[in-house]
C-alpha cells in the first residue's frame, strides 16, 4: 500500500508541476498555456501529491503489550 501511495502522489505532484508551468506560461504547450486557473489547479494538484508522500512515509506504531492486555480486559 506505501508503494502504491508513493507512487500516485509522484505522478500527482509532476503532474501539479507541468500544469503550474503551463498556466504561467512557462512550458507554453496545450490549451492550459497561460490560463492561470490551470496554475492553481496544479497547486492543489501538487499539495495533494505531497500529502500522499507524508502519509505513506509515515510509520505505524507497532502495539504495545500493555495496550493488548488493555483490550482483553
Amino acid at each position: 500500500m506505501k508503494l502504491v501511495l508513493t507512487i500516485v502522489g509522484v505522478i500527482l505532484i509532476l503532474m501539479g508541476a507541468v500544469w503550474i508551468l503551463q498556466g504561467f506560461n512557462i512550458l507554453p504547450v496545450g490549451f492550459m498555456a497561460g490560463q492561470m486557473q490551470y496554475a492553481l489547479y496544479g497547486a492543489v494538484l501538487a499539495i495533494v501529491g505531497i500529502g500522499l508522500l507524508v502519509l505513506s512515509r509515515r510509520s505505524r506504531k507497532a502495539p504495545t503489550a500493555s495496550s493488548d492486555t488493555a483490550k482483553k480486559q
